[in-house]
Formats: C-alpha cells, sequence, structure tokens
C-alpha cells in the first residue's frame, strides 16, 4: 500500500516523506495544495513551484493542488478532493500544532484513509537535529518572528544555526526552534536520497517590517558529482 506526502517543500513534510518512505509507508506521490492566501493559516505557501524539482531529484511523483477561493474552509475542500479515491496512508510533516492535525484527522476520517505524522509531539530541537543529522541541506525562505533578521535568508539550517535558534528561543520574544509557531520557513534543496540538488539561480530578498522572505524566480536541478572510488583515479 502506497502514501500519499502532503509537501510543501520545507524540512518537516520532506523528512516526514522520508521517514514513511523507510518506514514501511512507500511513498507514490507528492501532493502540495497552492492557497490563494499567502497568509494561509493551514498551509506554506513560498516557493511551491520548487516542490516539482524536489520530487524530480527524488524520483516521486508530483501533484499539486490549487485552492482559488480564499479561506480556510475552502483550502481544507481542495484538499479533501485531492485526498479522495486512494487507500493508503496520508504522511504530514506536523509537529505540534493541533489546529493542522485535527483538520488533516477530520479529512482523512472522511475519505478513509489513515494519517501518519513521524514527527508529531517530538521536541522541537530533537526534529531539528534529526533533520540536520540525516543530511538534508535545509535553508531558510520566510522569517515571520523579530528576533530572525532578514540575513539568515538563504542560509543553511546546521548545527550552528540550530544552536543559534535555541539562544535565540531565549529571548523575550520566543522563537519555536522547528518553526512550528511559523516562526520561519524552509526550503530543503539536498538530501542524501535525491539524485541531483536544487540549485537557486535568481533569488530576491523582500523585508517588509519584521517579516522577510527570499523569492527564487529561477533554479535548476544538478546532477551530484560521483566521488571516485577508493584506490581509484
Amino acid at each position: 500500500m502506497t502514501a500519499t506526502a502532503l509537501v510543501s517543500g520545507g524540512k518537516d513534510s520532506i523528512y516526514a516523506a522520508y521517514l514513511a518512505d523507510t518506514q514501511g509507508w512507500p511513498v507514490d506521490e507528492l501532493l502540495t495544495v497552492r492557497p490563494s492566501d499567502a497568509d494561509s493559516m493551514m498551509f506554506h505557501t513560498p516557493n511551491l513551484d520548487l516542490v516539482a524539482l524536489q520530487a524530480r531529484a527524488w524520483g516521486k511523483r508530483h501533484r499539486t493542488v490549487d485552492a482559488p477561493a480564499s479561506g480556510l474552509e475552502e483550502e481544507l475542500a481542495a484538499l479533501e478532493s485531492a485526498l479522495r479515491g486512494g487507500s493508503g496512508p496520508i504522511v504530514a510533516g506536523a509537529i505540534a500544532s493541533s489546529f493542522q492535525w485535527s483538520r488533516l484527522l477530520r479529512i482523512g476520517d472522511r475519505v478513509g484513509r489513515r494519517v501518519y505524522a513521524p514527527l508529531w509531539r517530538k521536541a522541537s530541537s530533537r526534529v531539528v537535529e534529526e533533520e540536520i543529522d540525516a543530511g538534508l541541506d535545509i535553508r531558510f525562505v520566510h522569517l515571520a518572528a523579530e528576533p530572525l533578521t532578514p540575513e539568515l535568508l538563504g542560509t543553511r539550517l546546521d548545527r550552528s544555526a540550530l544552536a543559534d535558534l535555541e539562544r535565540r528561543s531565549r529571548t523575550v520574544r520566543r522563537v519555536d526552534v522547528a518553526g512550528e509557531g511559523g516562526e520561519y520557513e524552509t526550503l530543503v534543496v539536498d538530501a542524501p536520497f535525491f539524485a541531483s540538488r536544487i540549485e537557486l539561480d535568481r533569488t530576491e530578498r523582500v523585508v517588509s517590517g519584521a517579516t522577510s522572505r527570499l523569492d527564487i524566480s529561477s533554479a535548476h536541478l544538478m546532477k551530484k558529482t560521483q566521488l571516485a572510488s577508493p584506490g581509484g583515479t
């Protein structure tokens, strides 16, 4: 039985799909919901076009579903319609948002499909540590918390950056280190299970008050350099 993974391009949805793939729930397709509302409370919105490149790099089918009408109920209706007809589990990268989790469970119940969220209720720091240790090349693409400043855009979320997030999370304006409160959003440009990495060709930083984002207007896949075998030339 194959699974449908809800993927936005960010670290949690990609990592959850990878875990499902290796834990007995082979992921058949990556499904992306494109809301018309850039401030959707349910779905990630930055740079959704790049999920298609991730799918190609990973060798997965990809499907995008538009939610043309603005509003939470319309977005959920678009997702429910897209999930009808399948029988395998729905894989999600939810960690702590009861708002998202409860709505996914209701949709899963209505379409007769189990919801599998391998990151659910794990500690935020542990999730990010696992994602980094799994070899994901994670980049910051959207920042929406005052302690997170625009120079972070496009930089890699590694162990050093995680330590900095943990330090910032102890300030007056708390930041969830996994970005579960919408403090930041990410893009995975490479992973050990990708055959190619995503190269960002044209980007632009857009800053508005405490919010900033990295708009990616052009990107391409680059085959990874094959390392010579030991003793080779």
